[in-house]
């Protein structure tokens, strides 16, 4: 099994005590997003790879070496302010954190995902190469793989269109950042790819391949995993993956996230969150059906 910590929310950032807790004692729940009563239960003696992605790794810098087991990072790093990313933390302080994990278990295990690019009047093509620019240059050494891809049409960035003020993307949109990023990368020793897009700019020198892909997770658990079906992005073909976070949780409150779709009961159910519970948010009830789930 690999595990997947988290494309629901960040649990990395904010809730880094509770996982390492469930981690030391061997087993963690996870309720059905669609059947709350039914309940995964995943012992971690089955899981063979975690998969940690986060905006912040630092809360749990301290505790990876004490996880037997093998870890691929993909930690998201934009150049966006505080209009669109409030609570998200100095984008330093996790370029530091990027460098200090890579030294950790290596910089072919530790991704970072340029994630979304979105263009508008203040967040134009100048303002993408230059950031990422810098931020190819502050981590040359410490990362070989960065994945970008294109903002979508989410029902939180629609609620945001206020703040967001997306532009669509022209033809030559996608030439001028496929050719620009490729090039930016490659000067630092960087292969580049999308993530789930239909415009993988392969044209232009990104590599095609997926974010988890079969090849490296056999690498990693010398097992063979199925790929991924999504019934909401037919273009994903990462491997079969347990996410074990919940939706509306995550107090980054980015504009354009697709995981905080009701983010009036963000704080709400945050406050449900209990760290010695087994379950990420709220506890067990009588009623709820728990499964053992080992695949």
């Amino acid at each position: 099994m690999i595990l997947n910590v988290s494309g629901r929310t960040d649990i990395i950032a904010f809730y880094s005590k509770w996982f390492i807790k469930r981690y030391q004692e061997g087993f963690i729940d996870v309720r059905n997003p669609i059947v709350p009563k039914l309940v995964s239960r995943i012992n971690f003696k089955d899981v063979d790879l975690i998969v940690f992605c986060t905006k912040n790794p630092h809360p749990i810098i301290d505790f990876i070496p004490s996880i037997n087991k093998p870890i691929i990072f993909q930690v998201t790093v934009t150049p966006y302010k505080s209009d669109i990313e409030p609570f998200v933390p100095d984008k330093h302080q996790v370029l530091d954190d990027i460098k200090n994990i890579s030294q950790i278990i290596g910089k072919d295990n530790v991704y970072v995902r340029y994630d979304p690019i979105f263009l508008n009047d203040y967040y134009n093509l100048e303002y993408h190469y230059k950031a990422f620019k810098k931020l190819c240059s502050s981590l040359d050494g410490y990362i070989t793989k960065i994945i970008i891809s294109f903002i979508d049409d989410y029902k939180n960035v629609r609620k945001n269109m206020n703040i967001l003020k997306i532009r669509n993307l022209t033809f030559n949109d996608f030439k001028n950042i496929g050719l620009n990023f490729s090039r930016i990368a490659k000067m630092h020793g960087m292969t580049i790819q999308t993530c789930s897009e239909y415009n993988n700019l392969a044209e232009y020198g990104f590599l095609v391949d997926d974010c988890v892909s079969k090849e490296l997770a056999l690498k990693l658990t010398g097992k063979k995993y199925p790929k991924w079906h999504s019934r909401n992005n037919k273009y994903c073909h990462c491997v079969s993956m347990v996410d074990i976070g919940s939706y509306n949780t995550c107090r980054h409150f980015c504009k354009y996230c697709y995981a905080n779709y009701q983010e009036e009961t963000i704080l709400t159910n945050n406050s449900w969150h209990n760290p010695n519970s087994s379950l990420l948010i709220g506890e067990l009830k009588e009623d709820d059906v728990i499964k053992e789930r080992v695949k």
